[in-house]
């Protein structure tokens, strides 16, 4: 018993000594700087957390969506469609119409 009597005294010593630090926290050089800077990220970080949360029905909704999509595409939707490519050994000119020679120049009719 007597020391669940000592531990409740040394507990009551130091919330006794915390309040009183942290009603003279201001008193001290930049801590009103820190107490407020403190705020600050308390206010960003419920912030953050709150737009985290709305996420997640939209990640759900996602997940929903691309199943469904791939239940109308079939079963080949997961994998790459191979197409055949050609293989070209010299280059193709751009224009796919015939090329004629220039005519030479000379008299018109």
């Amino acid at each position: 018993m007597a020391q669940t009597n000592k531990d409740k005294d040394f507990m009551t010593r130091l919330a006794d000594r915390g309040e009183q630090v942290v009603g003279r926290i201001t008193d001290f050089p930049g801590a009103k700087t820190l107490v407020d800077s403190m705020a600050s990220l308390t206010k960003q970080l419920n912030e953050t957390q709150r737009r985290l949360r709305s996420l997640d029905p939209l990640e759900k909704r996602v997940t929903a969506l691309e199943k469904r999509l791939e239940k109308m595409e079939g079963k080949g939707s997961t994998a790459k469609r191979a197409t055949p490519r050609k293989k070209t050994s010299t280059a193709k000119p751009a224009s796919s119409k015939p090329r004629t020679p220039p005519k030479p120049p000379g008299p018109s009719s």
